[in-house]
């Protein structure tokens, strides 16, 4: 595992502005497309609510961000459990995004695998290739989570996903009551700048597996092709 740069914030809530002004760098420091890979959960979602408010929204040329998803449960789009629901109610619905920027996993589609290939070819197309080219990132910002079980996106231990180097997308099974579409790590790792975000406590155990390199942790396999960071609270980092 590469090494991570880790910026430990006060607690969730200066976490969420600390990358926030990242992201209002970042974005005003490229030109063109800003693909951006969303990740689900609460320290995300404070994240986008955030983004949403006047101190930031006007700060963000939001016609040239495009938004894809890490994962996604197999459910509605309107289900409560839903990456999507929470990212539109949190953020999307409140910027000048334009609709067609915003790429969501289909889970409409007939089966969670249908879903899976789907979405691969939405990220094959916008891409504009079948082959990821180190030089060329797929997402300028990839935003991770850590699960208590080491996991990341919907890539779970024991998990037949794991393996997956061919496939952009792939269906998850099993592993939770629901099914889920995730990327692959070879997806995941095709960002400029990769940002795992963890807060809370209850995280400290597996952030310091993390950083460690522990190989049973699937999020321990993400390998970006560009910069990486840990964006943690000082519960997380186990800081007083």
């Amino acid at each position: 595992m590469a090494t991570p740069k880790v910026e430990i914030s006060a607690d969730k809530t200066a976490l969420a502005k600390d990358v926030a002004d990242f992201l209002v760098a970042r974005i005003a420091a490229t030109k063109g497309p800003f693909t951006w890979n969303l990740s689900g959960g609460s320290t995300p979602k404070t994240l986008y609510a955030l983004l949403a408010t006047d101190a930031y929204r006007d700060k963000i040329d939001w016609s040239r961000v495009h938004v894809f998803f890490g994962d996604e449960r197999f459910v509605p789009p309107d289900h409560p459990d839903s990456n999507y629901r929470m990212a539109r109610e949190a953020m999307l619905a409140h910027v000048p995004i334009p609709d067609a920027n915003v790429h969501a996993v289909p889970t409409t589609d007939t089966t969670p695998e249908a879903a899976a290939d789907a979405y691969a070819a939405t990220l094959k197309t916008f891409y504009g290739s079948e082959t990821l080219d180190p030089s060329r990132p797929l997402f300028a910002v990839t935003m991770l989570g850590l699960g208590e079980d080491g996991h990341t996106a919907s890539l779970f231990p024991g998990t037949a996903a794991l393996d997956e180097r061919e496939a952009w997308a792939t269906s998850v099974v099993g592993a939770k009551p629901e099914p889920r579409i995730t990327m692959t790590y070879p997806v995941l790792d095709s960002s400029a700048a990769l940002l795992f975000l963890i807060a809370g406590d209850g995280k400290e155990k597996m952030l310091r597996a993390l950083e460690a390199g522990d190989p049973s942790l699937p999020a321990s396999h993400v390998q970006p092709v560009g910069e990486f960071y840990i964006f943690c609270d000082k519960a997380a980092a186990g800081a007083t």
